[in-house]
């Protein structure tokens, strides 16, 4: 009987499946990018410029007030390179591909697919939007919560994930069991101790999503203020931090700045979040923000600039850690790999795409070891597209 050898295209679509199937996030948001990266004669680099949506003003009364256009974009990367290396035997290269899969795919995937998983969920450090609940449990209250803050920011109504951290799920599925959703999903909610889908959302459930560890400036007492009047743009000048600091993704309000409405432009009376984008060490005087304050024009998104003097208000007690699960449609973050070199004079290579994620196979020959050093990689990338389409909800 002949002997049963993987096929190259046959290991890495079985690599893929097994990928695949671990991804929670990273499977749930846009990935409509990729063919970019892929297509043969076309490459565009290590970089994709994504377009957002154009805005404009509304003109009052019959006089003509033409505007111009400016288009703008995000830049999408890819440029993480991650991967799994391992070392076969003539032996392992011809079980069948049941058993190639349990021993040696599956926990090869199973890291791997973690890893890129736990880079992507970062960026919920470019969401500023937050529901806040810190030092209690979930309750479906803070969800319908960043289900306003969505319909608010007019996220489109297909595409909505909550994706909870285990102790929110935990806690929302004991205080629901029963609740809001037909007997076939309460039955499986039961079962599984998974929420499944109600208030608009496919609810997921991950064990990576991080802790925030946020900076020493209280938010009960703040002590940071704002250093000048009339400013705009995406950071903003303070005083008073000689022995205070800010975090990156500790989430903060502004004197005197409230949100707009996206397309009105009125004031909501509801104060804007802003996300810091860079730690900000003890004494120190700028603050980057997100979003950048635009108090005119097309993309206006708040009242006005920042009170000279107001304090500038944290989120949370000093240094506190909370947990974090987060809403979102899937417009709001990008993932993309692309398409790696196939190497001449190898054993063997394949490449294999399975819904948007392309991974290459590598394989050599060790004559000394009778081995087959093989590696397993994949090129990706990852961006905050439109933040306002998400919102985090931060628990215990």
């Amino acid at each position: 009987m002949a002997n049963a050898i993987l096929t190259p295209t046959a290991v890495t679509r079985e690599a893929l499946r097994v990928l695949h199937q671990k991804l929670n996030f990273v499977g749930s948001i846009t990935r409509e990018y990729d063919d970019s990266f892929a297509r043969q004669g076309a490459k565009v680099g290590d970089t994709l410029k994504v377009r957002l949506p154009n805005q404009y003003v509304v003109r009052s009364g019959p006089t003509l007030a033409a505007q111009d256009t400016t288009e703008t974009s995000v830049d999408l990367k890819v440029q993480t390179q991650k991967g799994v290396d391992l070392n076969f035997t003539s032996v392992d290269l011809t079980l069948s591909l049941d058993e190639f899969s349990d021993r040696v795919v599956e926990p090869a995937m199973s890291v791997l697919a973690a890893n890129i998983e736990a880079d992507a969920m970062n960026m919920y450090k470019d969401i500023y939007n937050q529901v806040s609940n810190l030092g209690a449990a979930a309750t479906f209250a803070k969800v319908l919560q960043g289900r306003k803050t969505l319909v608010d920011n007019l996220a489109p109504l297909n595409g909505r994930t909550c994706n909870l951290n285990t102790q929110d799920n935990v806690d929302l599925v004991d205080a629901l069991k029963g609740l809001f959703n037909d007997q076939t999903i309460v039955a499986k909610q039961n079962r599984e101790g998974f929420m499944g889908r109600t208030a608009g959302f496919d609810f997921m459930e991950n064990t990576l999503w991080p802790r925030h560890a946020s900076g020493t400036e209280t938010g009960g007492t703040p002590t940071i203020t704002i250093n000048g009047a009339g400013q705009t743009g995406a950071s903003i000048i303070v005083a008073n931090a000689s022995s205070k600091t800010l975090k990156q993704g500790d989430v903060i309000t502004l004197p005197g700045v409230n949100r707009v409405h996206p397309e009105t432009k009125a004031d909501t009376g509801i104060q804007q979040q802003f996300v810091v984008t860079a730690d900000v060490t003890a004494g120190g005087t700028t603050v980057g923000v997100s979003p950048a304050i635009i108090t005119s024009g097309a993309t206006q998104n708040v009242s006005g600039s920042p009170t000279n003097t107001g304090n500038v208000v944290k989120v949370g007690n000093a240094s506190q850690v909370y947990g974090l699960s987060l809403a979102y449609q899937k417009g709001a973050f990008a993932f993309a790999s692309a398409d790696m070199v196939m190497p001449r004079g190898v054993d063997f290579s394949a490449r294999e795409v399975f819904d948007g994620v392309s991974m290459r196979i590598v394989r050599q020959y060790d004559i000394n070891n009778d081995k087959f050093p093989c590696r397993l990689d994949v090129l990706y990338g990852y961006k905050t597209i439109r933040p306002q389409l998400a919102c985090r909800l931060a628990n215990n």
